[in-house]
């Protein structure tokens, strides 16, 4: 039995109509990469840019309808291209993201199909994403409106005073590290980041946008492979990654 029979088959039972909602790809590429001293966006990674690691397991996943791309203004043509080059056809648009990460996203979910009933938000920063995690944060979404993929915490938590003395323990039990993609409701999410972005909310992440509206988040299982790059050594593990699944 292939990956995607057996997909369909688990999509059977969890959608009794066989037909799963359409869910859009929002792909947010709009960061500078200030740390990594380089666009991270197009570098490569093992033989491939960034950007199309991150964008390959929507194209492949059978749940994802389309994608629309968002980054800087000055890249819109390069990562068209690029998109065309590796025959990402799920790629409907490339646009212009905002000054902010909030704004990069409302740009994103503004220019998904007006059919489209999820929409899935994700960091191009995140290459390494496995379809596993699209489709269990798709479905949870399907059913709780929001859903985000999160990975426990193994280290000792400890919250900090403006000194930087210890001021108290954080139960590590009752926190995530949280990832993306994370998938909401269209009308939901449409609704909180516009909220947001109109009041100036500074945002870390797209979920904050539908907690502040008053809306619960389901926290799926995330995957501690599906790593951010932020550093020069971030991008050292991905590879060694990479290169373990074989790929």
């Amino acid at each position: 039995m292939s990956i995607l029979e057996k997909l369909d088959k688990q999509l059977y039972f969890r959608f009794p109509s066989k037909k799963p909602p359409v869910c859009s790809a929002v792909i947010v590429a709009a960061g500078k990469g200030e740390r990594m001293n380089q666009d991270k966006t197009i570098m490569d990674l093992c033989g491939k840019p960034v950007i199309v690691r991150a964008i390959e397991p929507f194209q492949i996943s059978t749940l994802i309808d389309e994608i629309i791309v968002v980054t800087s203004s000055d890249k819109i043509e390069m990562i068209a291209d690029i998109c065309r080059k590796y025959r990402l056809d799920k790629v409907k648009k490339v646009i212009s993201g905002g000054a902010t990460r909030a704004e990069s996203s409302l740009a994103g979910v503004c220019e998904t199909r007006k059919g489209a009933k999820l929409i899935a938000i994700h960091d191009c920063a995140r290459p390494l994403v496995t379809g596993r995690v699209i489709m269990d944060t798709v479905i949870a979404a399907a059913n709780e409106l929001a859903a985000i993929p999160g990975i426990p915490s193994t280290d000792t938590l400890k919250k900090i005073n403006t000194r930087y003395y210890i001021n108290g323990k954080i139960n590590r039990d009752e926190v995530v590290r949280v990832q993306t993609p994370q998938v909401f409701d269209a009308d939901l999410i449409k609704g909180a980041l516009t909220d947001a972005v109109r009041k100036g909310v500074n945002l870390t992440d797209d979920s904050s946008a539908v907690e502040r509206a008053g809306f619960k988040v389901k926290v799926v299982e995330g995957d501690k492979q599906n790593i951010k790059l932020t550093t020069k050594e971030d991008l050292v593990y991905a590879e060694a990654i990479i290169k373990e699944r074989g790929e």
